[in-house]
């Protein structure tokens, strides 16, 4: 209960809780705080014992995700999360240290990420996931060779660093809210007034009231270094304009007070305009920040679909759009201009993806790099792909399955290539998926590895949501060790709710039809394309999926 509820150890002693034990088992003996937390280590130190086992029974490589956070002890902490796919085929997530870091250095970060992955035994790491930070690009070149003395070869290495493609697209947007700086400023001023004491906000909800403005969301003030809280704030602020257009004549300090900065009718164009716009980065930041579904294989996907929206941006006839088109474009390049920079393994997983294959990728690369780039991009992703599966096939061998294979049916060319399969066949390809895991090991293994490598560090990120509950104000003096047992065992303890994609296809077949009936009469049009959105983005295995998807 206290793991996972994060509740205060100090609860055992309460007066409350002590007489609600009482009247559910008067034999029972509360134990004490100090006996508490003796025995919430022992849980962490079996759980941890059974999971050094798994790994060491286990061949699968694991992915990695790590990031670094400040409690309120002022005390550096460092995740590592370590990712894979298991023989079933489910995504697996698993917190494997959660320890202070004293210095933010390439060199601290790695070697706690060495004596990390020595303590549990993990030499077959096949990526490491971290933000754009220069020390982390320190620390995995320090990490690439400490693996190379491990033995593990050179061709798999190469692939090691991962950038985080979240981090990538909000350096992108940020870039492009630059732009909007005067007409953003004005509406956070305005937001933040009315914000500022209870009576002006009920003069707010009374005049939303009386206008008529019917909106469930309340105003909310943004953090201006997280473009997506600014999306949320402006977003809202534009259902209420009408109130905050009528709210100065009802306050005559609203104008002065701001210094005659008042959102003005061009400011509210102008953050339609924004709105329209980052909601498409925000709805694409939600799809690749998951945790507990595979995001490889619509990674390329998701740059590419960027990439389309930056030249539409530019293309527009509205200065401004233009002006934040180039300079998100101008971020894009950055990071995604040379294909060859980019870690070739989110194009090894798009074509891992039984509804994508290898025949849509070709065309992918001529709309980002152009005929003549693309097709030589293609030719080396091709030639990469077949050394990763011979790098494989040394370090896995095994027998000739044409004997144990004559009975089974033969399959053609068509069943392995498709583009954009329709989504009625898609329960027939994962069951052939599932049965060609057997009659191809070595590419089955290869696969597992691929797909399960995370394109985000939100799930190192997510673990520090849950570390500031336990450890906020009531729980400050918890030692790094009893931080580590808490946060630890509690994500090993806590169940996940998988969705099988091969039970539940059905009903998503059956959901679009009636929604596809429904926007034919006019209403809810858009749905349908979230849905066909959505559906694209599922995984061809069972895995298991985001409770928030």
């Amino acid at each position: 209960m206290i793991i996972l509820d994060e509740l205060p150890f100090r609860i055992v002693e309460g007066h409350g809780f002590r007489k609600f034990v009482l009247v559910c088992c008067p034999r029972f003996k509360i134990p004490s705080r100090w006996t508490i937390s003796r025995d919430i280590f022992k849980i962490f130190s079996d759980e941890r014992v059974n999971l050094k086992k798994f790994f060491r029974t286990s061949s699968q490589r694991v992915s990695i995700t790590t990031d670094t956070w400040t409690s309120v002890q002022r005390i550096n902490y460092m995740c590592i999360t370590a990712h894979f796919i298991d023989s079933e085929w489910k995504l697996q997530k698993k917190i494997i240290s959660f320890v202070p870091i004293y210095s933010h250095k390439g060199e601290s970060i790695a070697k706690a990420l060495e004596s990390c992955l020595l303590d549990w035994g993990l030499k077959s790491v096949f990526s490491v996931t971290v933000d754009n930070a220069s020390s982390n690009d320190t620390a995995l070149g320090f990490l690439k060779k400490k693996l190379v003395s491990w033995d593990c070869t050179a061709v798999r290495c190469k692939y090691l660093h991962m950038r985080c493609i979240a981090h990538i697209l909000n350096l992108v947007v940020q870039d492009g809210l630059k732009e909007c700086d005067s007409s953003v400023k004005k509406v956070r001023d305005a937001v933040r007034y009315v914000r500022s004491s209870p009576a002006r906000l009920q003069k707010f909800k009374s005049l939303a009231d009386l206008i008529g403005v019917e909106a469930k969301n309340s105003l909310c003030l943004d953090v201006p270094t997280r473009w997506n809280s600014t999306y949320m704030m402006l977003n809202t602020a534009l259902l209420f304009q009408k109130v905050f257009e009528a709210y100065d004549d009802h306050d005559s300090s609203f104008k002065s007070d701001l210094g005659g900065s008042v959102p003005d009718f061009l400011d509210w164009e102008s953050i339609q305009s924004l709105v329209m716009i980052l909601k498409s980065f925000y709805e694409m930041t939600v799809r690749i920040s998951g945790s507990l579904y595979v995001t490889s294989n619509t990674s390329f996907s998701k740059i590419s679909d960027l990439s389309c929206l930056l030249k539409n941006m530019k293309e527009a006839t509205e200065d401004s759009v233009k002006l934040m088109g180039k300079n998100m474009r101008a971020k894009f390049d950055k990071y995604w201009g040379e294909p060859e920079k980019m870690n070739f393994l989110i194009f090894y997983a798009n074509i891992l993806d039984p509804r994508d294959k290898i025949e849509y990728m070709p065309i992918q690369f001529n709309q980002l790099y152009g005929e003549d780039k693309g097709k030589t991009m293609f030719d080396k992703v091709i030639v990469g792909l077949k050394e990763l599966f011979e790098d494989y096939v040394a370090c896995f061998p095994v027998q000739s399955v044409e004997q144990s294979d004559k009975s089974s049916p033969s399959i053609t060319i068509s069943d392995y290539v498709s583009v954009g399969r329709p989504q009625s066949l898609l329960k027939s390809q994962i069951k052939k998926q599932k049965l060609q895991s057997e009659r191809f090991p070595v590419l089955s293994k290869m696969g597992r590895d691929i797909l399960v490598v995370p394109i985000s560090t939100v799930a190192s990120e997510s673990a520090f949501s849950i570390s500031g509950r336990v450890l906020d104000a009531f729980r400050s003096f918890l030692t790094p060790r009893i931080v580590e047992a808490l946060v630890c065992a509690q994500d090993w303890l806590r169940l996940t709710q998988p969705i099988s994609i091969e039970e539940n296809i059905d009903d998503v077949e059956r959901i679009e039809k009636e929604l596809c009936s429904t926007s034919s009469t006019g209403v809810g049009s858009s749905v349908p394309t979230i849905l066909n959105d959505a559906a694209a983005c599922l995984p061809a295995w069972r895995l298991e999926n985001d409770a928030d998807c």
